[in-house]
């Protein structure tokens, strides 16, 4: 008896041995976990500026890779979270490359000149870095949608929300003076003024794309100084909880799953699922040609909470003027219909802050306007890009 247990211990053993030469092996980088490719397959990877479960940027970029997974046939995908901007992205960025994962997304603008460096050095790979403007039009691309009209229609229910309750006031809590942050604060001044052409937005700018202890303090300084209504570019729901503690609303982002508590007025957010997908079974066969991938709502790839099929309006929205809740489904259906697009939320006549004419009535801003300063030295349309605040907006831009 004690023998043949020997034995089966012994085979035991040996069976371990096996499985574990054949497991892929898991390198660290920097303190990262680099995960292996699975051979046979078409393997994509995924690089997280924050946690996965964060309940809004990184959790609706994770969903959309576990849609790739799913709906991608014999895909392999792997995430890294975490990853701060900067040196240690480019790390990761090329033990990823040096495994062999076919498709390669860095999820914050801050990644674009890692990103940009590591695609030189491995051409067999795809580089798709979120929000940039960088493209060598091979193997390194940018994507990014048109939240702006996003953005736009939740600006209306948020100037509608503050004028029905006597309030003028309005709050952004901005993460870095770039053009994205720029484009989408505009956005909301627009929708805003459109409901309450007498209420105002101030900024707070964060300095961090993640930090809930930030965000949080962030809100609060914003409602305390008399904001009624405060959105959020960061990627966490603190805004709508510090709108509970003070008896006002925030506006979440990027997450469906975001806008849960009764103080949340709605949130603007993400599909990724779809485009991944597209873009994955583009590399695949062939055909993606990597460069400025930006779509828009009639992708089925944004949302708006509460507006979207199957979901129901908020308590903060369900009361609000039925004409202006009819006016925002009737736009949110021109978006999904492809008849309402970027370049209608930002169509003249649109002044700056200043009381200058940005857009003189029926001129809309390009493409390259939405993405731009004018320190980046791209033929913009109008002389200052996307470097002006709108109308409405109490705050100066940061030098």
């Amino acid at each position: 008896m004690r023998k043949s247990l020997l034995q089966v211990f012994g085979l035991l053993m040996i069976l371990s041995l096996v499985l574990a030469a054949c497991a892929p092996a898991v390198e660290e980088v920097g303190g990262f976990q680099i995960p292996a490719v699975e051979d046979g397959k078409f393997n994509v990877a995924m690089v997280l500026i924050g946690p996965h479960d964060d309940g809004g940027w990184s959790q609706a970029h994770y969903e959309g890779l576990l849609y790739v997974k799913e709906n991608v046939p014999n895909t392999n995908v792997a995430y890294i979270e975490n990853v701060p901007e900067g040196a240690d992205s480019e790390q990761v960025f090329r033990a990823l490359a040096r495994k062999g994962f076919d498709l390669i997304i860095g999820t914050s603008f801050g990644f674009g000149d890692p990103m940009e460096i590591v695609a030189g050095e491995f051409p067999d790979s795809m580089f798709i870095h979120l929000t940039g403007i960088k493209s060598n039009q091979k193997n390194f691309g940018n994507l990014m949608g048109a939240m702006e009209d996003m953005k736009y229609l939740a600006g209306m229910l948020a100037g509608a929300r503050a004028k029905k309750d006597g309030e003028t006031k309005l709050g952004y809590m901005a993460t870095f003076p770039i053009p994205e942050e720029v484009r989408l604060g505009n956005a909301i001044a627009l929708g805003m003024r459109k409901t309450c052409p007498e209420c105002t937005m101030d900024i707070r700018w964060l300095s961090t794309w993640h930090d809930p202890v930030i965000e949080k303090e962030a809100a609060a300084s914003l409602f305390d100084a008399g904001a009624y209504v405060v959105f959020t570019g960061a990627d966490t729901p603190a805004v709508a909880d510090v709108a509970m503690e003070k008896g006002k609303y925030g506006v979440t982002y990027d997450w469906y799953g975001s806008c849960k508590v009764e103080r949340c007025l709605t949130a603007p957010y993400w599909v990724w699922g779809p485009e991944y997908a597209r873009i994955a079974n583009g590399v695949i066969a062939g055909t993606y040609v990597p460069g400025w991938d930006y779509f828009d709502a009639e992708t089925g790839s944004l949302g708006l909470y509460g507006f979207m099929e199957g979901q129901e309006l908020t308590p903060g929205v369900a009361d609000l003027d039925p004409a202006v809740i009819q006016e925002v489904r009737d736009i949110l259906a021109q978006m999904l219909a492809g008849e309402f697009t970027r370049f209608d939320v930002f169509k003249g006549p649109i002044n700056d802050n200043q009381g200058n004419v940005v857009l003189p009535a029926g001129q809309s801003l390009e493409q390259v306007d939405l993405d731009a300063f004018p320190e980046f030295g791209l033929p913009c349309s109008i002389d200052v890009c996307m470097k002006w605040w709108a109308e409405g907006i109490t705050a100066e831009l940061p030098e």
